[in-house]
């Protein structure tokens, strides 16, 4: 009978597996047209150590699904930072969801990201992303399924390149974000993968404080 090898984690926490990622990222180092865009909130301690060693700016892309009425673990679409709605018309005709059901959703699930952007970044407004090199992080990918919302979302700010960067990720997942932007960068791709957690030596979760701190410390540097 076969046993699985034990888990190893491969970072002691989320700073570390920025470090790591960055040196992957390293093509990137000094770019004008860089921007690096962190997946709150657990992708804000990576960002944060990317765009410090590649000399970016960085900020949050925040994502907030758009839950079916009745049915709110399925997403009839999502919105994002810089006013961004994404609706999947499949769904919405699937479920015979009314443009009044949309609108309200959109109302409750908006004021939650303004809430979240007031906390984050003091009112500040997404910067312009249009012909910039954007490399969206995170601390890791299971299934990928925020990831690729955000991706979505991010391209209808048109930017020049989009980068998909995290620590660790199943290997499937990364490989199919390969076929949906211009860059992948997975540090780590363990077998078997399990979760994104038990990658990590310390995975306690990223506080709003956290989040708003770093952002400010960025801007600072």
């Amino acid at each position: 009978m076969s046993v699985d090898p034990p888990i190893r984690p491969r970072f002691q926490d989320r700073a570390d597996g920025g470090r790591v990622l960055a040196a992957d990222l390293a093509r990137y180092e000094g770019r004008a047209d860089l921007m690096v865009l962190a997946l709150p909130r657990g992708g804000v301690p990576v960002g944060y150590e990317v765009a410090r060693a590649l000399g970016a700016p960085l900020d949050v892309f925040l994502v907030r699904k758009l839950g079916v009425p009745g049915h709110e673990e399925l997403a009839m679409g999502a919105i994002a930072s810089g006013g961004i709605r994404l609706i999947n018309e499949d769904v919405v005709r699937a479920y015979n969801v009314s443009d009044a059901d949309i609108e309200a959703v959109t109302a409750v699930e908006q004021r939650e990201l303004e809430r979240r952007e007031r906390i984050y970044r003091d009112n500040r407004r997404l910067p312009p992303l249009h012909d910039h090199t954007v490399i969206l992080v995170d601390d890791g990918l299971a299934t990928g399924s925020t990831m690729r919302v955000a991706v979505l979302a991010l391209r209808q700010e048109s930017p020049a390149r989009i980068v998909v960067a995290v620590p660790v990720a199943a290997a499937e997942t990364c490989d199919e974000f390969r076929t949906l932007v211009d860059d992948v960068v997975c540090a780590e791709t363990p077998s078997p993968f399990y979760a994104v957690g038990l990658w990590y030596e310390d995975f306690a979760q990223t506080t709003d404080e956290e989040v708003h701190d770093l952002l400010t410390a960025n801007t600072q540097r």
